[in-house]
């Protein structure tokens, strides 16, 4: 059943305050287990017997803020997919939105700093999909999701650029895309090896490290303020959640063949590719990209 604007208002509202409850709640167990982690503490340094008892108790109590913490995050989520689910359905009926350049530009980062952080819990790995891991062979990118698409333009060369899938032809085994450039707004139907699915969770360095690409690998990275991936050489890891990749667009103008380092988020660096012809391998002067 269609999502109408009202329904998909109502659940977003309904959604935003369950996250103002949760927020709430958490502040509340974030309390509690400070002051228990104070009373441990102090039983520490005191040798106190019942230092067992109340350890229990603060990994309980961190375990239920946690816990919390994830359902909000889970909401905010929710609310992502109800907007997008509306936004789809808004362009299959036929409704356009004119979006400036700059505008796109700036919804382009967005996405990429509103990414969802992947939060291991101990002993848990990344998942596909997270940071640089790929997706699995058998994956299909869902309507609506960001991908790479290798796609030809007006002068018949290949170029990977940033994409939105219409839909999977599951017959054909092939992709149908939209470039998001609103300039362009060019349908594709690309085979599944033409397109590569964008990353759906940031990777955290401090806990997931295993899940960046690491320094010196050869990658695709789309290149700041334009939607096409070029070669790149990863130059800086993110140290944070919040920071970007450091890397070195492949660049004939410059002697050692790679422009100064730039910053792309962790959204927008995926594994390099080959083409046939080196289409998108940076090839050239980018400065003017």
């Amino acid at each position: 059943m269609p999502l109408t604007a009202e329904s998909a208002a109502q659940q977003i509202q309904d959604r935003l305050k369950d996250i103002q409850q949760q927020i709430h709640i958490v502040d509340e167990e974030r309390r509690r287990a400070e002051n228990s982690i104070s009373t441990l503490v102090r039983s520490l340094q005191t040798n106190n017997a019942k230092v067992k008892p109340l350890l229990k108790a603060s990994m309980l109590e961190t375990s239920q803020e946690e816990a919390t913490i994830r359902a909000a995050l889970a909401k905010i989520h929710e609310i992502r997919s109800i907007r997008n689910e509306r936004r789809i359905q808004a362009r299959n009926a036929g409704n356009k939105e004119a979006i400036r350049r700059g505008a796109l530009m700036k919804m382009v980062q967005l996405s990429a700093q509103t990414l969802p952080l992947f939060v291991s819990k101990p002993g848990e790995r990344a998942p596909a999909l997270c940071g640089a891991i790929p997706a699995e062979g058998n994956y299909v990118a869902k309507v609506g999701d960001n991908v790479a698409a290798l796609a030809k333009g007006i002068d018949e060369e290949e170029n990977w650029i940033l994409a939105e899938v219409v839909q999977f032809l599951q017959r054909q085994n092939k992709y149908d895309v939209i470039d998001i450039d609103e300039e362009q707004k060019d349908r594709h139907v690309l085979s599944k090896r033409k397109v590569i699915p964008l990353p759906l969770m940031r990777a955290n360095p401090e806990t997931d490290g295993h899940a960046l690409f690491p320094k010196d690998t050869v990658v695709m990275a789309l290149y700041p303020q334009t939607t096409c991936f070029y070669k790149a050489i990863v130059h800086r890891l993110p140290a944070t959640a919040t920071e970007e990749y450091d890397v070195l667009f492949e660049d004939s103008s410059y002697m050692n063949g790679y422009a100064e380092p730039l910053p792309v988020a962790q959204r927008y660096v995926i594994a390099y590719r080959p083409t046939k012809k080196g289409a998108s391998s940076g090839s050239g002067n980018l400065s003017s990209a």
